[in-house]
């Protein structure tokens, strides 16, 4: 998330929402998404496409995280692992509980994002 804070319209209980400019992407915006309910899915309508990274454990206190669904994990010499993020559609997103989505919205075209 860049350094421009940018204004993400209303939080809804048990889904807080910001937003940032999208480093290296003039216009580009930077959704995150915090899903606090411990039990049930949250979802948002989503404008545009974006790019999808979604961190979850299987535990609140697990040690291991998953990207995307997939464990992250250090590579050789403990390497930093390569972040996909996955493509998703405009329309509604759904976001699990308890879960951290950053949504990279490279085409947002923000003016405030120049």
């Amino acid at each position: 998330m860049g350094q421009n804070v940018l204004d993400p319209g209303s939080s809804r209980p048990d889904l807080n929402l910001y937003a940032h400019c999208l480093p290296g992407h003039p216009g580009g915006v930077t959704l995150l998404v915090l899903n606090t309910s411990r039990t049930d899915n949250r979802s948002i309508d989503l404008p545009m496409a974006a790019e999808r990274y979604t961190l979850t454990a299987e535990k609140l206190d697990a040690s291991r995280v998953l990207l995307n669904g997939q464990g992250l994990e250090l590579g050789t010499n403990d390497e930093l692992p390569s972040l996909q993020g996955q493509h998703i559609a405009s329309g509604q997103v759904e976001f699990g509980p308890a879960s951290i989505s950053f949504l990279a919205i490279e085409a947002a075209a923000n003016a405030s994002c120049q």
